[in-house]
C-alpha cells in the first residue's frame, strides 16, 4: 500500500490538470503557486517555454498589503502586467490547488480587471 502525503496528492492534481490546460503566446497559461505565506503566479507561454509576466506576495507593493487582500491586489497586478505585455485572454492553472479561498480570489480579481481567464 502506497501511502501519499498530502503534497503528493496535491502534485498528482497538478499533473492532472496540467495535461489538459495548456498555454500559447495568444493565450498563455496563468500558472499558480500558493504557500502558507503567500501567492505567486506566472503568465506562461508553453510553447516556446517563457515566462511572459509574473507576480510574486514578497514584492514591496504587495509586502504591505494585508494577507487577506493580497491576493486580491496580486491578480490585479498581474492582469496589469498581461495588458501591459498586449495580452487580454489566458487559461487559468490552479496548480493542483483547490479553487477556492486565495487561489478562487485571485482569479477572480484577473477577470475583474479586463484579462478574460
Amino acid at each position: 500500500m502506497t501511502v501519499l502525503t498530502t503534497e503528493n496528492r496535491r502534485l498528482k492534481r497538478r499533473r492532472r490538470v496540467r495535461a489538459k490546460v495548456s498555454g500559447t503566446a495568444s493565450r498563455p497559461r496563468i500558472s499558480v503557486f500558493r504557500s502558507n505565506r503567500g501567492l505567486c503566479a506566472q503568465l506562461i507561454d508553453d510553447v516556446s517555454g517563457r515566462t511572459l509576466a509574473a507576480v510574486n506576495w514578497f514584492e514591496p507593493e504587495l509586502r504591505s498589503v494585508a494577507k487577506a487582500q493580497r491576493s486580491t491586489r496580486a491578480g490585479e497586478l498581474l492582469a496589469e502586467r498581461a495588458k501591459a505585455a498586449g495580452i487580454s485572454e489566458a487559461v487559468f492553472d490552479r496548480g493542483g490547488y483547490r479553487y477556492h479561498g486565495h487561489v478562487r480570489t485571485f482569479a477572480e480579481a484577473i477577470r475583474e480587471t479586463g484579462v478574460t481567464v
